[in-house]
């Protein structure tokens, strides 16, 4: 099989496991950005990508002027989130309410066209995201949950609204990651008894339940990141 992970993406896991490992640690400042390019073999915007994404994700934190250092362990308080990186396009206000409306919707066409394979995928990526969080292996945690998400998308017979979703991808993407540095383990345990109310529902054909699931588990994401909806 041909492996299709994005160089920024496969970089990010890197830098993650070299966090992790103590190859840097907490608080070390990173080698510049030319330094760090060439000893992972990748370009430039690649590593800026890698480094934007573990940033929104709490691993690191860059400083103008100073360079990107390692965050410490441990949660951090909302007012210490990063700039949100579409912020001179959209809110993440406006963002959080565009998607509340969008996948409640979706999630209740899901209720209707979701087959067997489909709940049992959905079911495997939310072990994912629980196994991955009980190791701090935040990026998988992230891609498990967004791979959750574009599972159900993908059962709206509405060619329109699944356009929709296409387009603001990135927007909604940025919006599973935002809460992750300040994200507690009872707000995860939470967030994953969401999952899987959302998986019952949608495993009992119920179209309101799924649409309510969603919508509430979205409003708590939302929440979790000083945002309400």
């Amino acid at each position: 099989m041909i492996d299709r992970t994005p160089v920024s993406q496969a970089a990010a896991r890197k830098l993650q496991q070299m966090i992790h490992d103590d190859t840097f640690a907490a608080d070390e400042k990173l080698p510049s950005q030319r330094v760090l390019a060439e000893r992972l073999g990748i370009s430039r915007p690649s590593l800026r990508e890698a480094l934007l994404t573990l940033e929104t994700l709490g691993q690191v934190r860059t400083f103008p002027g100073r360079g990107t250092f390692v965050t410490k362990n441990g949660a951090r308080r909302v007012s210490d989130n990063p700039d949100w990186r579409y912020g001179e396009e959209h809110s993440i206000q406006s963002v959080f309410e565009v998607r509340i409306l969008l996948e409640a919707r979706l999630a209740r066409h899901a209720a209707a066209h979701a087959t067997l394979d489909d709940i049992q995928a959905l079911a495997e990526f939310t072990d994912r995201m629980e196994r991955a969080w009980a190791v701090q292996d935040l990026i998988e945690n992230v891609e498990a949950d967004l791979a959750f998400h574009r599972r159900i998308a993908a059962k709206t017979p509405n060619t329109l609204l699944a356009q929709t979703y296409d387009h603001v991808a990135a927007l909604l993407s940025e919006t599973q990651r935002q809460p992750i540095p300040f994200t507690r383990e009872e707000r995860m345990s939470e967030s994953i008894a969401e999952h899987r109310r959302i998986i019952a529902a949608l495993d009992q054909r119920d179209p309101e339940a799924a649409e309510r699931a969603m919508a509430d588990h979205i409003r708590n994401t939302a929440a979790c990141a000083g945002i309400t909806v």
